[in-house]
């Protein structure tokens, strides 16, 4: 049963949601909402049962202290409501948590109910995967869309993924059944830098984000988050010559294939995106992060996984398995990739 008291009558709500696992390379998705939600002051309305819909031997419930009294938070999926101020002000409903470990139609028709009951006009999932992108380039965000009006009023892609998907992927084709409009948003994350955070993913999104809205959200730190993770990037790729070598290689087939498309349209959006920080409020008014969500030096961007790596694995070589297509690397013009550090096994 869904309980709604207490939240407020909505303005041109739209529903805005990530998730941890599968299809949130370098956690920049699930970032994304944990940051909007802090900047924004987001409360939560709303918790999904987790006995529902997760393996607690898979994502383990972790034990805290509150003054004293020993707690338990359990893995869920919780809903946040935030409103946008501005000229014309609008409500975001949040939505973050992690991948299910089943069940994953009803913990969608369970989202579409709280969407339905607040009356949600859109939803946006972001996403984030990994792929053969150098970290030294602007971070690729493409939008997609089952739904062909949608994509041509909004230019969007329309999916035509075929293959293994996630929660995106699923809770996306069940809007589009339910007759709600859907979009997802997806970063390319490098595949040779996989460890979160990646805060120049999250700024990337967070980017597509305002232009897909007409919206400002406020920053904070996240900029300087995002440069000090390129310079820590930068000097662990030259510590050794042969991930060196592949980057300049990523980028002279990034640099060429885009030569073509380094229009007007391009700069006109970041014109725009500039203007609209220029009018709304000075840069000394903004909201700042806590620094929770990311390290304090360009070292410690990179943490350690388990294999006890400090710097990023060696890339594929040309011609070694899984270059073309393969597992170790996904196709980042997919909108339903995920992060294959992780299990891509559905229920």
């Amino acid at each position: 049963m869904i309980e709604l008291e207490g939240v407020p009558e909505l303005i041109d709500p739209v529903m805005v949601a990530a998730f941890e696992g599968w299809n949130d390379a370098g956690d920049a998705a699930s970032t994304a909402v944990a940051h909007l939600e802090r900047e924004w002051k987001g409360e939560v309305f709303a918790a999904l049962d987790a006995e529902d819909y997760y393996d607690f031997q898979v994502n383990r419930p972790t034990v805290f202290m509150d003054s004293g009294v020993r707690k338990i938070t359990w893995p869920t999926t919780r809903l946040s409501v935030v409103r946008v101020g501005g000229e014309k002000p609008r409500d975001l409903v949040l939505v973050r948590g992690i991948e299910p470990s089943m069940r994953w139609r009803s913990f969608c028709n369970e989202l579409l109910g709280f969407a339905h009951e607040l009356g949600v006009e859109l939803v946006v999932v972001l996403g984030a995967l990994l792929g053969d992108t150098p970290h030294t380039r602007p971070v690729p965000v493409s939008g997609v869309t089952s739904d062909p009006d949608l994509a041509q009023r909004m230019d969007l892609e329309e999916t035509k993924y075929e293959g293994p998907t996630g929660i995106v992927g699923v809770l996306q084709e069940a809007c589009a059944h339910a007759g709600v409009p859907a979009v997802s948003l997806w970063a390319a994350v490098p595949h040779y830098v996989s460890q979160p955070p990646n805060p120049k993913a999250t700024l990337a999104l967070l980017n597509r984000l305002e232009d897909l809205l007409d919206l400002r959200i406020p920053l904070g730190e996240l900029p300087e988050d995002a440069r000090a993770w390129q310079v820590g990037v930068d000097q662990l790729a030259a510590e050794d010559s042969e991930v060196a070598e592949y980057v300049q290689t990523l980028e002279e087939a990034r640099d060429t294939a885009e030569l073509p498309e380094a229009s007007g349209e391009a700069i006109a959006r970041e014109f725009e995106r500039y203007l609209r920080r220029r009018d709304v409020n000075p840069p000394g008014g903004h909201a700042t992060a806590d620094g929770g969500d990311g390290p304090s030096s360009p070292s410690s961007y990179l943490r350690d996984n388990p294999s006890g790596r400090t710097r990023p694995p060696k890339p594929p070589r040309p011609g070694d398995a899984g270059e073309s297509g393969g597992p170790g690397t996904p196709d980042t013009s997919s909108d339903d990739s995920g992060n294959d550090d992780e299990d891509t096994s559905e229920d």
